[in-house]
């Protein structure tokens, strides 16, 4: 997962660097802003930061606390899928699917990917009790 993120972020990062713009030719010499001829290079290293942090990084931990929680269902467990169809865990196969009883001797062979970890959460929720 990682490589896959770092291989965009080191090309636009070589790219930009080629986009640096020459010193300043004027009979001064001085840089051309107040963090010279690299400002425009460190404010997109600073939106690509910004863009990691707020976008790439979540996406990965939801994505490893979604394979973890396919990983752990068992059978038994109420879930749903994410068609909307309510269930339980009757068999999981060694092929990636599952056997999902909807309904007494009704069953259904469904892609372990196709659960909803949301939904399934909200659905095993414990209730409240009211007093």
């Amino acid at each position: 997962m990682l490589n896959r993120m770092i291989l965009p972020l080191l090309t636009v990062v070589l790219y930009l660097s080629s986009c640096v713009p020459p010193p300043s030719g004027g009979a001064t010499g001085k840089p051309s802003g107040p963090l010279g001829d690299y400002g425009s290079l460190l404010f997109m290293g600073m939106i690509i930061l910004v863009f990691w942090l707020f976008f790439i990084r979540p996406q990965a931990k939801k994505q490893k606390e979604q394979k973890k929680f396919i990983d752990e269902m068992g059978k038994g467990d109420k879930i749903v899928t994410i068609a909307g169809i309510h269930g339980t865990i009757n068999k999981v196969n060694e092929d990636g699917t599952i056997q999902l009883e909807v309904s007494p001797g009704s069953y259904l062979k469904i892609e372990r990917s196709a659960i909803s970890m949301d939904w399934t959460a909200a659905l095993n929720k414990p209730t409240p009790e009211k007093k």
